[in-house]
């Protein structure tokens, strides 16, 4: 047996008091720190929100949470190996016996820790092609309505308004944002997104330009310009934007997304509207040039007239050498058409002695000659020929009537042995014709008694009745004729009338009528 222990007077806690103790008493000795680490371990937010994490330093390591809320005011989102500085409180998770921080507010450990996040961001957005110098757009030339994105309450929109005023007044939306906090960038990128919203020749006007400004500061006060949502709208944007952020030596992201950069707000104003006095001024500069270009073409071209008309020669002179050779040409045609008649006549006659060698009379006197000159031979060779035809044809006439006559004995041949063949047939065919019809006058006549045997009329020849309603129906049965119904009866010899009744009672006859001989029924 086992010795008993002396009782002690230590309190005895239970595993959720110990907890709980542990954790009050951590949360008083460290209930708000700033903690230096590096982040490990970081995946982004859970499907709840929530991000889970740790932070390190070479010796020792610590989880972190950062509740949703929390996360969501975040001025940026902490990266894997990234040193930050954390603000939260210490307290521990009694269902995994751990300490941890839960973060309240994050930022980078130094400026130098926000320009790596700001290269490496930057770095992430070229590649992606939104800094691509073929995405810019020209500004237009004289925008009707002007879209600004500022805070109204600071020195930058009166700045844009009065240099506007001071170069060339236009009509100016403003679009009210805060340009520094936590909801600066979401704010600036609703109001990019929502004048690229607005529809053209709607009651509110769309602008032709946007500018995007905000006064000097520090990196962390410029912040909200770096964040990708608000790249991402400056890069969507399909109006073009200036951007003027910070001061000539600041530069942001949005700087690379934007279709032009100002140094200044104010810059921006002079980019995207011209002077006025020196546009009317070049215009008019222009329009007197152009008079005086002008003047100056119709008097060179009205000296040049007045030069053309005076080397042109007179009416006169330009038509006294055509009529001169019109006169000349007229008293060289008569001489001229009469030697050409002369010549055309001693062709004609030339013609005509040449043609009446060929004419048709001495044709046909030639011919004549050479008729005459054959006399009497064709008709002798015709003669001859029409002899010789006609022995040819007795010859072959000789010969047919040989041929007709052995065809026709051939053929009186084959005749007569048709015939006695068609006589030994016919002495067959007669006896078995006469025994086919014997057997179906036969089978006829067996098929006539089955008909008579058969037929309903025979049974009422033997003394049967044929029982019908009066629509015609026959009656198989006792059953189906009722208490003074009337009935037809038919027999051999006709039908009579009758009415039903009990058993023993006898039916009505009455005078037969005339019903269709055609008409069948159920016998009794």
């Amino acid at each position: 047996m086992f010795a008993e222990k002396a009782p002690s007077n230590a309190h005895e806690w239970s595993v959720s008091d110990l907890a709980g103790a542990l954790k009050r008493t951590l949360e008083d000795a460290f209930g708000h720190v700033r903690l230096r680490g590096e982040v490990s371990g970081y995946r982004g937010p859970h499907s709840s929100g929530h991000a889970y994490f740790s932070l390190k330093d070479q010796n020792a390591r610590i989880d972190a949470v950062i509740w949703k809320g929390s996360f969501a005011k975040l001025k940026f989102r902490p990266e894997e190996g990234m040193e930050v500085i954390a603000t939260g409180r210490i307290t521990t998770f009694p269902g995994s016996s751990k300490y941890q921080i839960v973060i309240e507010m994050l930022e980078p450990a130094g400026i130098g820790a926000l320009m790596a996040l700001l290269e490496e961001r930057r770095r992430k957005l070229q590649a992606e092609g939104l800094f691509a110098a073929e995405r810019k757009r020209p500004l237009p030339f004289l925008p009707q309505v002007i879209g600004v994105v500022t805070s109204p309450t600071g020195a930058v929109i009166r700045d844009i308004l009065h240099r506007l005023e001071d170069r060339f007044p236009r009509r100016v939306l403003v679009w009210p944002v805060r340009v520094q906090g936590d909801t600066c960038a979401a704010e600036v990128a609703a109001a990019i997104r929502g004048f690229n919203a607005l529809a053209p020749g709607g009651p509110v006007p769309r602008p032709d330009v946007l500018i995007v400004a905000r006064g000097g500061g520090s990196i962390e006060d410029l912040w909200g310009f770096n964040e990708e949502i608000v790249v991402r709208a400056a890069a969507e944007s399909g109006i073009p934007l200036v951007s003027a952020v910070g001061h000539e030596t600041d530069t942001t992201l949005i700087d690379h997304a934007a279709d032009r950069r100002a140094p200044t707000p104010t810059g921006a104003a002079e980019m995207v509207v011209p002077v006025r006095v020196e546009l009317m001024a070049a215009v008019n500069d222009l329009s007197r040039r152009h008079m005086e270009a002008a003047l100056r073409l119709v008097e060179r071209r009205r000296a040049d007239l007045r030069a053309t008309a005076r080397a042109l020669p007179s009416p006169e002179a330009l038509f006294s050498p055509k009529r001169q050779r019109l006169d000349l040409a007229t008293a060289k045609l008569y001489p001229a058409l009469a030697r050409n008649a002369r010549g055309h006549e001693e062709r004609l006659l030339k013609v005509a002695r040449q043609l009446s060698h060929v004419s048709p009379v001495a044709n046909v006197a030639r011919m004549r000659a050479r008729l005459d000159a054959v006399g009497l031979r064709p008709h002798h060779a015709v003669c001859r020929s029409v002899v010789l035809k006609g022995e040819t044809l007795k010859q072959i006439g000789e010969r047919l009537k040989v041929s007709r006559e052995t065809l026709l004995r051939a053929e009186r041949t084959r005749l007569s042995q048709a015939q006695e063949l068609t006589q030994r047939v016919a002495e067959r065919l007669v006896p078995a014709l006469q025994g086919q019809i014997a057997r179906k006058t036969d089978r006829l006549h067996s098929v006539s008694q089955l008909f008579d045997s058969l037929n309903y009329k025979s049974v009422l020849k033997r003394g049967f009745a044929l029982v019908r309603d009066v629509e015609g129906h026959p009656l198989n049965s006792s059953e189906a004729v009722l208490d003074g119904q009337a009935l037809v009866l038919e027999f051999a010899d006709g039908k009579a009338d009758a009415t039903g009744g009990r058993i023993g009672s006898r039916p009505r006859v009455v005078k037969p009528k005339a019903v269709a001989p055609e008409e069948q029924g159920a016998l009794f």
